[in-house]
């Protein structure tokens, strides 16, 4: 009985190192064509021929390419959020900001694919719902610019900074964007004057 148990906890284990696979296979084939043409212009096939799988196993991971495009997204937001989440509070703006354009320019061409390769309506409306989330919790200490105001705004501008700066040929140091990005983008909202 216990080999029986034994051997399913073993093909579990391999089948849920053949779905990560699968699924990190998908992904990338879905980022090397984003990084080719726009969003519209790529098909589910294409991406599962770029993955070499076969077409229907692509469904059986994702319903279809727009929410595999939403859960990377809403990955890296995720990711990005929780790095820079003290930029909505009074501590040190300027620090969250380096974290975040630090882990931008660390993943440099996953975010320069999402922001100028055709997905960036997608990464900006999962970048306002989930620090829409965040600033249902915040409470502001200045009332001038209501929080969910406050945070597509911040959301807006970043998105449009990030997007500039991976665009650059010659890329400012992290520490230059960063300090630009607080100062123009964050603390103008935070911190109104």
């Amino acid at each position: 009985m216990s080999q029986g148990k034994i051997y399913r906890a073993d093909y579990s284990t391999a089948k849920d190192a053949r779905v990560h696979q699968t699924r990190a296979a998908i992904r990338k084939a879905f980022l090397n064509l984003l990084d080719q043409k726009p969003l519209d212009q790529i098909t589910v096939r294409e991406i599962a021929t770029e993955a070499a799988i076969g077409y229907t196993t692509f469904f059986r991971h994702h319903p279809s390419k727009e929410e595999l495009l939403n859960e990377i997204a809403a990955a890296e937001i995720q990711n990005l959020i929780e790095l820079a989440l003290s930029v909505l509070g009074p501590n040190d703006s300027r620090e969250a900001a380096l974290a975040m354009c630090g882990y931008v320019a660390e993943h440099r061409a996953l975010w320069s694919t999402l922001l100028t390769g055709g997905a960036a309506s997608v990464l900006r409306d999962e970048f306002v719902r989930l620090s829409l989330q965040v600033a249902a919790a915040w409470q502001g200490s200045d009332e001038t610019i209501p929080a969910e105001l406050g945070v597509i705004l911040v959301t807006s501008g970043t998105i449009e900074l990030l997007a500039w700066w991976l665009k650059q040929k010659d890329p400012m140091p992290v520490d230059k964007i960063a300090a630009i990005f607080d100062s123009a983008v964050v603390s103008p909202i935070i911190r109104p004057s």
